[in-house]
């Protein structure tokens, strides 16, 4: 049953259909090379039923396709035919054309073989039924018609044995050719992943792709993380302190409602450009810059943060490169949002220094001894802090010492190229 199954099942069909598409390619490269051959010849005819001719041509057809296989485009083809059809994993194909010399070689050399192959079991599949269907019907027909067939005499001779046996070479035939087609089928199965696999360049290049893709991803998600966190720890503990004071203090009130509108406001307008970059391409992902405020902003920041901040620059932030103040203001943005977290409305010291070839941040806020606020998803902002320190070549320290939270962060400002 499994011989069966494997001669004549669903997958064995499918390669053979695979093999017949491979025949239907190689005619018109056989078609020339018999014209080749005749002129070649001498002959004053150019298509003949020698087989010496028709095998010389399909002889001379295999290099001229494996010239043409050469091209970017044969491996993409190739694996569009083969995928459906030949019952391996997708996952084994290459994806995309063929750009490395390597890669056309392997495209070229399995084009060639497929149309090898699929012109020869092509060609049996036109020959070898009528053949098996003259042996097998004959010897039936002439019993009940008391007729004789000169071309089944021709094929098996004369007298009781060929005729008693010739329905058992007609079906010896078709099981033959079944044979053939499945063993070719296994073979194309066997090269498809060497051939029309990933080449070593390929990997690289996909391995490169998914590094960027995570890359990006962990991108967007600090820019959420520090945007999104910062404006709801500001917003809790403005409505907190509000919704003390109400009654006794309702210009506190007003002001603290204006806050949490402003901060709500431009924390939306943040998100819209961080999810725009969601809605693009993929290849726009890697080349376009994370929107996003720079150190021009940080007054703002520092006047909506819900906590007292004493600041004092030192050297001009307004100097310094676009990607190294965009990732200064997020790393400020986190250091307020994490005093807020842990110490409430405890003031908070911010020193931002511009020396010559680096930035440095220095932040520092009392402890308050009570537990922090609790964000579900929270708990990333220092590490963040230090992914971002990291990309630019730069480091990122914090810890409790003296009774005091501090934060230091330097970043060189080459880390912008």
């Amino acid at each position: 049953m499994r011989l069966v199954s494997t001669l004549f099942g669903p997958q064995a069909r499918r390669r053979w259909v695979h093999l017949i598409l491979g025949g239907a390619l190689l005619m018109p490269y056989w078609l020339l090379s018999s014209v080749l051959v005749g002129v070649l010849g001498g002959g004053g005819r150019l298509f003949t039923g020698s087989l010496a001719v028709q095998f010389g041509a399909y002889a001379l057809a295999l290099p001229i396709a494996a010239a043409s296989g050469y091209t970017p485009l044969t491996r993409s083809l190739c694996v569009s035919a083969a995928r459906p059809l030949l019952g391996v994993p997708a996952e084994r194909f290459a994806e995309g054309p063929a750009r490395t010399r390597p890669a056309r070689l392997r495209a070229s050399a399995w084009f060639t073989l497929h149309l090898a192959l699929g012109g020869l079991i092509s060609g049996a599949s036109l020959a070898l039924p009528p053949l098996a269907a003259v042996l097998i019907v004959l010897p039936p027909l002439s019993r009940l018609t008391g007729e004789r067939y000169e071309t089944y005499e021709v094929l098996t001779g004369t007298g009781p044995w060929p005729a008693l046996l010739g329905p058992v070479a007609g079906l010896a035939v078709l099981v033959g050719l079944a044979a053939a087609s499945a063993g070719a089928g296994a073979l194309l199965a066997r090269q498809a992943p060497p051939l029309l696999g990933p080449t070593p360049a390929d990997r690289l290049a996909a391995a490169e792709r998914r590094a960027a893709d995570l890359a990006v991803r962990n991108r967007l998600a600090r820019e959420l993380h520090d945007s999104v966190g910062h404006a709801l720890s500001a917003v809790t503990l403005q409505a907190s302190a509000a919704r003390r004071v109400l009654d006794s203090d309702p210009e506190f009130v007003r002001e603290a409602l204006t806050a949490i509108e402003e901060t709500t406001r431009r924390t939306v307008g943040e998100l819209d450009a961080v999810l725009g970059l969601l809605r693009q391409d993929e290849d726009a992902h890697g080349t376009e810059e994370l929107p996003g405020p720079a150190l021009d902003l940080l007054d703002d920041l520092l006047a909506r943060s819900g906590v007292p901040v004493a600041y004092e620059a030192v050297g001009d932030p307004a100097g310094v490169p676009a990607a190294v103040s965009r990732e200064a203001y997020r790393i400020v943005q986190e250091g307020l949002s994490n005093a807020l977290r842990h110490n409430g409305s405890s003031p908070v010291s911010l020193w931002i220094t511009v020396h010559s070839e680096e930035l440095e941040i220095r932040m520092e806020n009392p402890l308050s001894g009570r537990a922090p606020v609790v964000r579900p998803g929270g708990g990333r902002g220092l590490r963040g802090i230090a992914e971002r320190a990291t990309l630019l070549g730069g480091v990122a320290e914090a810890g409790a010492k003296d009774g005091l939270w501090r934060f230091t962060a330097r970043l060189p400002l080459g880390g912008a190229r």
